[in-house]
């Protein structure tokens, strides 16, 4: 799927029901608005050996989780994707009852013009053995923006040299958003810019 080019969402796929995505390549795909890489519109999605690099739309470059799906990622790469206008650079979830679990993943280079360079969370996330690295955000939340009573729990993985323009350079947490930073498992965030993390039990600066 490359190269493709829309007006609203789902540039690249457009996904609804039970939708699975193996060894593929997700790539320059753009949406003048909604969605550029992939959306997983309704029902229950899983990506494996994926990467979903260099697409771009208004609002969510990378991947969008809507309202109340379930979405699975494993090894997968969201590299260099870009919302140009908006907030969500990488991965993002519309509020709601979304479930998202990213394992053995990279999120890396993905930039958002407001929020959220990396991930926007506002459901469920859970991230094992996952690399989040080099992330922009033009406000808040480099690495990781988690909001609206989403919860993020991260094991085994690494938050790093991400980079916000005025707070939350790694993970950014508001409006009774929760973190669990599972450091025992080898859980780190280091390196970010202009801090680590904002409002983040256990995170230093």
């Amino acid at each position: 799927m490359r190269t493709n080019t829309t007006g609203f969402v789902g540039a690249g796929v457009f996904g609804a029901g039970e939708v699975q995505i193996d060894s593929s390549t997700i790539n320059a795909n753009h949406a003048s608005f909604g969605t550029g890489g992939l959306i997983m519109f309704i029902g229950i999605g899983t990506v494996t050996d994926t990467a979903i690099t260099n697409n771009t739309a208004m609002e969510v470059g990378g991947i969008l989780a809507n309202l109340d799906t379930q979405l699975t990622l494993k090894s997968v790469t969201v590299a260099e994707n870009v919302a140009t206008a908006s907030l969500v650079g990488g991965l993002g979830m519309n509020p709601g009852s979304s479930v998202v679990v990213v394992e053995n993943s990279t999120i890396k280079n993905n930039t958002a013009d407001t929020d959220a360079g990396g991930i926007y969370n506002t459901g469920s996330l859970v991230l094992r053995r996952t690399k989040v690295t080099g992330n922009q955000a033009g406000d808040e939340g480099g690495g990781i923006h988690n909001t609206f009573g989403g919860a993020a729990r991260l094991f085994d993985t690494k938050v790093v040299e991400n980079i916000a323009a005025t707070d939350g350079g790694g993970i950014f947490n508001v409006f009774n958003g929760t973190v669990e930073l599972n450091t025992a498992t080898g859980t780190i965030v280091v390196k970010n810019r202009p801090n680590n993390c904002s409002g983040v039990p256990g995170c230093a600066g």
